[in-house]
């Protein structure tokens, strides 16, 4: 009897990355995500029960702030998106030479807001606001809360690179001893140190850099070069320039949100800021799928192993689905009593009910967005990446201006954002189907 031919192993079906693989970059990575937005929630809480102004301010000044965790998220995801192929090629020095160059441009955007913030702040919170008491608010709380920007962004390339050689377990230690330190502070400095809505931006600005500081140490412990090396920075740089107006965008519709939400009125805006914070927790806890999506499929591709990255990615939509879904659930379930955790002003809890029934059906739909946001940049895709975050954008964004024509309200405001999130879904399955987002090589071309 003839004895069966060994099967070729050029001939075998792709193995996709495992559940198990997945879990185990995606959970420690949840926890360094859902840390932020904790915090924040714990922070609105806390500045909720001073009244509607103090948390009026820290809606506006928050949404201000914001453009630093964007930035930070640029580099974060532009970081990875570079150093997963090194890391895929069998090149980790490479990798977090990548790490190195992301941090140098993190300090220098972090003391460049810096500056910006302080001179600006009064004069862009007074653009946004609609109400004096507000915008004084918003712009003290940003004039301390910015001091920890620079810490912010070097987190943010920090956990790129780690993210990057597939280690999500230090980030999540580095992450959570600091913003475990920032909620302690935060009610403390509040109410029994008496700085009011400050208290809370110097508790911010205390977490950030902590964690800068414990990221800034793991790096020179690589022993790698940690000079400037200008090729490889410009290289950085056009890679994340797509990023950059992709978070650009991003910027634009929350801004024009929180200017919507302040002219409706003070209470509208206070709602906003709680079901935007709850919505970003959601969102950046969904992300963990997306962080282990980046490092699998940016190695695969690195490895030259396309097929493997189409056949994960396909396994991480499904998580995507399964993990919204949960989300939707927990949230739903939460209804009952989350308003009383926020505020007791009746006025606010009245305006949140426009916003419930969006911000809970949206999660199924956002945890598969998130997941393949993550297969995209892990592949590097990150014109595409621009191009359908503008577009999508482009298409919620008049549902929120037309609110001031036609009194939509919040209503108005997070229809909006449900036009944007479909319109994102429909083109981002439409690229995964396509599969030219799955360019290997230890650079993408």
């Amino acid at each position: 009897m003839t004895p069966a031919a060994p099967a070729d192993p050029a001939s075998a079906p792709p193995k996709p990355a495992s559940y198990r693989k997945i879990a185990s970059l995606a959970l420690p990575a949840l926890v360094v995500l859902a840390a932020e937005p904790i915090y924040l929630l714990i922070d609105t809480a806390v500045v909720g029960h001073l009244g509607a102004v103090p948390l009026a301010g820290l809606a506006l000044g928050g949404v201000i702030m914001g453009l630093a965790p964007l930035i930070g998220a640029v580099l974060a995801y532009g970081t990875t998106a570079r150093a997963a192929r090194r890391f895929g090629a069998g090149d980790r020095a490479g990798a977090v030479a990548e790490g190195v160059q992301g941090t140098w441009l993190a300090l220098a955007a972090g003391l460049l807001m810096i500056g910006l913030i302080e001179v600006f702040a009064g004069p862009v919170a007074r653009l946004m606001g609609d109400d004096p008491a507000v915008e004084a608010a918003a712009a003290e709380w940003l004039r301390v809360a910015i001091l920890g920007a620079p810490f912010l962004l070097v987190a943010g390339a920090g956990q790129g690179w780690m993210r990057a050689v597939q280690d999500t377990r230090r980030p999540m230690w580095f992450v959570s001893a600091s913003f475990l330190l920032s909620a302690i502070l935060a009610p403390v400095l509040v109410y029994p140190a008496g700085l009011g809505l400050v208290g809370s931006a110097w508790a911010n600005a205390v977490a950030q850099a902590v964690s800068g500081t414990l990221f800034l140490l793991a790096l020179r412990r690589e022993g790698v070069s940690l000079r400037v090396d200008w090729p490889l920075m410009s290289k950085q740089l056009v890679a994340n320039g797509d990023l950059i107006v992709r978070g650009a965008a991003f910027q634009v519709s929350s801004f024009s949100a929180a200017a919507v939400a302040a002219r409706v009125g003070t209470a509208a805006l206070g709602a906003h800021q709680i079901g935007m914070q709850l919505w970003f927790f959601a969102a950046l806890a969904l992300d963990a799928v997306a962080i282990a999506a980046q490092a699998l499929i940016g190695a695969d591709l690195g490895a030259g192993r396309p097929d493997a990255a189409r056949a994960s990615a396909k396994r991480i939509t499904v998580v995507g689905v399964g993990y919204g879904l949960v989300f939707l659930v927990g949230i739903f379930a939460l209804l009952p009593v989350l308003p009383d955790l926020f505020t007791t002003d009746a006025s606010v809890h009245d305006q949140l009910g426009r916003i419930w029934p969006w911000l809970v059906l949206l999660l199924p739909v956002a945890g598969v967005v998130f997941a393949l946001d993550g297969v995209l940049i892990g592949a590097g895709d990150l014109r595409f990446m621009r191009n359908m975050t503008v577009i999508s954008i482009a298409s919620g964004l008049p549902f929120t201006w037309l609110t001031l024509v036609f009194g939509w309200g919040l209503t108005g405001i997070w229809g909006g954002i449900a036009v944007f999130m479909l319109v994102r879904l429909g083109l981002i399955l439409w690229r995964l189907r396509s599969g030219d987002w799955a360019v290997t090589g230890a650079e993408r071309a």
